[in-house]
This record gives structure tokens, sequence and C-alpha cells, in this order.
């Protein structure tokens, strides 16, 4: 197979789909590497490295989309790709379409087929390539956190961590996943007063097992949401329902509750956000304002650490990549139903459910097409 890796366009967007390694490891399976002139080099990969791993580096995403059988992006195409994408053709990359009317259609209308980083799925029901810049982004968020407390960006002039004498900042965590469970290791190591919240019992007791004294642990409700934000200096919101929309879980009105100059990392905003005042903001232009409030909505959070997530993302990918390429998606899916649950829109038509309900789609299962 001809796998074709781009460069990413999505503004402040530096990871790359695969690195020299992978293509080193695809090529021994005896697949042709195309990849984009400057692709890996916002993650420290030149043009070099890729041709002594065995790519062939080539000027053009034109020449890529033409010549290649799978595309690996790291996010969704953009509108100057949408003509370049043909009919059969493999893409294979985070996608969060069901917060994207307008790329769903034009991917329906293209006939290829489209399988998300997010929607591969385990027996388990866990989500091995999100889980990687899940890690990150939880990370991150707890940095960002506590950047934008200070006055300098409108927040409220605190130290997250506190100091003897003074209280540390109160976090509030939305969502005891990935996201919630690195962004409280950070933040409980910082010292702060963290409160997660999450709906599943037995995910409560297992975060009560491995997290410090200064974590505590409420089941989720919105009487309990509301609550807590009106003492919160900053809220973190990780929910994640697979590939559907995220649920609005702080609304307007309470807003008009919360401290002037607290923070909202709002880390599900590639499924819509989770806030009701959320909207995509990019890396160049993080944060904006509402009712006193500083929100921080960044679609691709881990995009400002390539380095770390490039590696990290592609530890996960490459087998799922070369199981594609070296099976094709039809046998791939048949073999391995993680695969055939990353299934999002197939020859014109929506083969998740989540992505079907969001926009009153037909949903189609995939198996039609195997």
């Amino acid at each position: 197979m001809i796998i074709g890796v781009l460069k990413e366009i999505k503004e402040e967007e530096n990871r790359v789909a695969m690195t020299p390694t992978g293509v080193e490891v695809a090529v021994h399976h005896g697949h042709t590497v195309l990849v984009e002139t400057q692709a890996g080099t916002g993650s420290g990969f030149s043009d070099d490295a890729y041709r002594l791993a065995g790519a062939h580096v080539v000027d053009s995403p034109r020449e890529i989309y033409e010549r290649a059988d799978m595309i690996l992006h790291v996010k969704e195409p953009l509108p100057p790709e949408y003509d370049l994408i043909r009919a059969d053709q493999i893409i294979f990359t985070y996608l969060h379409l069901a917060a994207n009317e307008a790329l769903t259609r034009v991917l329906m209308e293209r006939r290829s087929v489209n399988i998300a980083y997010e929607t591969i799925q385990k027996a388990d029901g866990t989500l091995p390539l999100l889980i990687p810049m899940s890690e990150v982004a939880g990370r991150m968020a707890i940095q960002q956190a506590a950047k934008y407390l200070e006055r300098t960006y409108g927040g409220q002039g605190i130290l997250l961590a506190g100091v003897p004498g003074v209280e540390p900042a109160t976090v509030v965590i939305i969502g005891g996943g990935v996201v919630g469970t690195n962004a409280a290791k950070m933040a409980c190591g910082l010292g702060a007063k963290v409160f997660v919240l999450d709906k599943s019992l037995e995910r409560l007791r297992y975060l009560s097992d491995i997290m410090p004294r200064n974590c505590f642990l409420l089941a989720s409700s919105p009487a309990a949401v509301r609550e807590l934000v009106k003492k919160a200096d900053v809220v973190i919101g990780g929910v994640l329902i697979p590939g559907a929309k995220a649920p609005k879980l702080v609304t307007r009105d309470m807003l008009a509750t919360m401290k002037e100059g607290a923070v909202l990392i709002d880390v599900a905003i590639d499924q819509g956000g989770c806030f009701e005042t959320s909207r995509p903001t990019t890396h160049k232009n993080p944060i904006y304002t509402v009712d006193g409030v500083v929100h921080y909505c960044v679609a691709n959070m881990p995009g400002a650490v390539p380095k770390t997530s490039t590696l990290a993302l592609t530890n996960a990918t490459l087998p799922y990549a070369l199981e594609i390429a070296d099976k094709g998606w039809r046998r791939a899916m048949k073999e391995n139903p993680e695969i055939a649950k990353g299934a999002n829109v197939v020859h014109g038509a929506v083969t998740h459910p989540g992505v079907a309900e969001a926009f009153g789609l037909e949903y189609v299962p995939v198996e039609n097409f195997l």
C-alpha cells in the first residue's frame, strides 16, 4: 500500500502522523511511504531523517492525495484539502465529526473511507489512540490553568499551589477519565485543593485508592457541578462520550455564580465542548472572557508540545496503521473489531452512531460494507 503522511496545516499544529522510525517499519512491511516536505520539522524530524528511513519526500499535498491509498494526518482535513480526497481513499486521523457537520458532509460526498483515531475502541471500552493525547492534554490543562490565573491574563492573581499561610487554589475537574485523572495528578502534586466529579462509582473508588489526600472524589450531578463551580478557582472539563458531542455541564447561568477571574479549561472542545460558553480557540489566541470568567478552549492542546505528543501518539497509532495497510481496511475491520469501531464515514454513509445522532443522519453499520 502507498501511505501518505501530510504536513499539518491546522493553525499552530506541529505534530506529525508518522515518525522516521514508523516509516522504517512500514517500509519493512513492504509499503511505500510518501512524506510531505517539512512534515516533521515541528516535531524535530528533518526531511533527511525520513529519507534515511526509506520515505519518498514530496513537495505538495496534492501529489500525496493523488498517489496514496491511505492518508495519515493528526488533525482533521481542512477546506483546502476537501477537493483532493478521492473516493475509496482511506483517511486515518482524528476526525471529531460529531462537532463538525460541514466536514461530515464533505466526507460523505467524497465517498472516502474515514477512520477516526478517537473512536477506535477496545473490548473493555478504552480508547487506545485517544489515551496518549488525553494524558498530554490533562497534564497541560493544569499548566495552562496556573498561567491564566495570573492577573496579567485576567485571572484572579492567585498562585495555584498557594504558600505557607495562604490557601491554595480550588480546582474542580469534571470527568474522572484519562484527562481528569492526569489533571488531578498534576493539580494535587502542586498542592491545590482538588475535586474530581464522575458518574461512575467504580471509577471514583479506583481514584480513591491512587489519589493523595488533597483530592476529593464526588459523584457527579447537575447539583454537584452547580455548587462546586461557585467555589472553584479553576474548572477543568474532561468529559467524553466516544464519537458523540460532549454534554454541556457548565451553563451560562452558572458563570454568574463563579468568582471573577476564575479559569475554565475545556479539554472536550474537540467534541463541541462541555461548557455552554465554549468556542474553539488557538494557541496563538488561546483565551477569551465571558462574564469575568477566563475561558481556555484550544482545540489541539497537545500540538503545543509536539516533540512529546508526536512520540506518544505514534507509539499508539502505528500498529493500527500497519494493520490497515497490511490487510486493507475491509479485512482489518473484519479481523479487528477495534478498527471497525473507528469507521465514521464509509462510501458516503455515516457508520458511527454518535455522528449520525449529532446531525440527524441515517446510521449505517460498517458491517454492511465488509
